[in-house]
């Protein structure tokens, strides 16, 4: 497992993780290298099960060949947009998930699920969509490894990034000041500076950088300038 030096001393740091739905899905497994290669911090993986979102993606038999192929240091954070995410935990345990990010709107007993989770050995991780509320979320902060505000609507890329939903970020910042917060859909060059400055510090991007003709400098574009905002809001604490 890849760990990132914090650019301070506060319990957060600047992490990317290029979407890998993004990418060519013929050659998953040396995309995924190719993307570690180019300094990504860990690899975000878009589930989505036609239910939950109107997309279907794919599910743990390829997250274990992935696993086998790429080996055990990338970081794998599982984006379960997926109807029944407490179906899915111990499988993706067993094929070599890391992080199991479920969203709050899937779910009736949300405590029960992060305990399942950690009880499986992964990190746990809750998203929200854009219409769900911050407040929705904030009851379970305390209990989770990182929350995921969503800048687009989940279910398929290539859409616009939503400003309105940087308040929500800051106010989980604010509220939680060590948690790690996470941005996905929409988040690139052109809008990473809004991300940081709202304290996100992890940053899902797809075609922004696996698009890109050179994905390292806009991976360490985009590190620089979360680790920047990071850097100054704990002057400024």
């Amino acid at each position: 497992m890849r760990t990132v030096p914090a650019a301070t001393s506060m319990a957060y740091s600047a992490k990317i993780g290029p979407s890998i739905l993004s990418s060519d899905l013929s050659r998953l497994g040396s995309e995924c290298v190719r993307m570690m290669g180019c300094g990504a911090d860990y690899l975000h993986l878009d589930v989505m099960d036609g239910h939950f979102v109107p997309n279907l993606t794919f599910g743990h038999p390829m997250v274990e060949c992935l696993r086998k192929s790429v080996g055990q240091d990338p970081f794998f954070d599982m984006h379960m947009m997926v109807s029944r995410p407490e179906q899915w935990v111990k499988p993706m345990a067993a094929a070599g998930a890391n992080q199991y990010t479920f969203h709050i709107e899937s779910t009736t007993n949300p405590g029960n699920l992060i305990k399942e989770i950690k009880e499986s050995g992964m990190k746990v991780g809750l998203a929200i969509k854009p219409g769900t509320t911050v407040e929705e979320l904030a009851p379970w902060a305390n209990q989770i490894d990182m929350a995921l505000v969503m800048t687009v609507e989940p279910g398929f890329g290539g859409q616009k990034f939503m400003d309105d939903m940087m308040p929500k970020v800051s106010w989980l910042r604010s509220q939680f000041p060590s948690l790690d917060i996470e941005v996905d859909g929409g988040v690139g060059p052109d809008t990473i500076h809004k991300c940081a400055e709202a304290g996100a510090n992890m940053i899902v991007s797809g075609s922004a950088v696996i698009g890109s003709e050179d994905p390292r400098s806009v991976i360490a574009m985009l590190r620089t300038v979360v680790a920047e905002a990071i850097q100054k809001r704990s002057l400024d604490r």
